[in-house]
């Protein structure tokens, strides 16, 4: 294998680890020791790819929305349906995989947000892009619904995406302090109302 191949393999495998603990202990309680463990990987090769830890949380944190962007693209651009269809078949694949208590590092903007922003103002920012860039998906696809006439809003489509992105942000928090869906059911009826559908 190539040293390239190794060494990104290498990296890949720090920040999957990191996200999956993180996950589900939030950024502070996780050591590096742990983390290192968990990817099977020497302390060295931590410090090869990452100054600091809070360098390891930004690039987690990009990693993280970069993967999130591809999978929301990917719900967001599907043929054969309205934009209103693709809109409520992503928050229907946030219910199932943002929520849960296992959400096998699908859920760190729900988990460590609030934790994060205070921390470190890079990881705030690779934060705030990666949010807007998720808002700024939800946007484009009200636009198209209320061209393809499948939905329709008070408002305009920026104020609308924000409000249902904070929404379900907030009921995502909401559903792990009650530990059961419900806050995300009356998110999902929010949304319908709010996108007359």
């Amino acid at each position: 294998m190539p040293v390239t191949t190794r060494s990104t393999d290498t990296r890949r495998s720090i920040l999957d680890a990191g996200q999956r603990i993180m996950a589900h202990k939030g950024y502070s309680a996780v050591g590096l020791k742990e983390m290192l463990a968990e990817a099977g990987v020497p302390k060295g090769s931590f410090y090869h790819f990452f100054d600091s830890k809070d360098a390891f949380g930004e690039a987690m944190l990009k990693s993280y929305f970069a993967d999130y962007l591809t999978d929301m693209d990917r719900i967001l651009t599907r043929s054969g349906e309205s934009a209103a269809e693709r809109l409520m078949a992503y928050w229907q694949h946030w219910r199932q995989t943002q929520s849960v208590d296992e959400c096998q590092g699908k859920c760190l903007a729900v988990k460590l947000g609030a934790e994060v922003a205070d921390l470190s103002e890079s990881m705030r920012l690779a934060l705030k892009e990666g949010t807007e860039a998720i808002v700024d998906r939800i946007e484009r696809t009200i636009a198209a619904g209320l061209e393809d006439d499948s939905l329709s809003i008070d408002g305009d489509p920026r104020a609308v995406a924000q409000v249902l992105y904070d929404m379900w942000l907030g009921a995502s928090v909401i559903a792990k302090i009650h530990r059961n869906l419900a806050p995300l059911d009356t998110a999902m009826a929010a949304t319908r109302r709010l996108l007359h559908l």
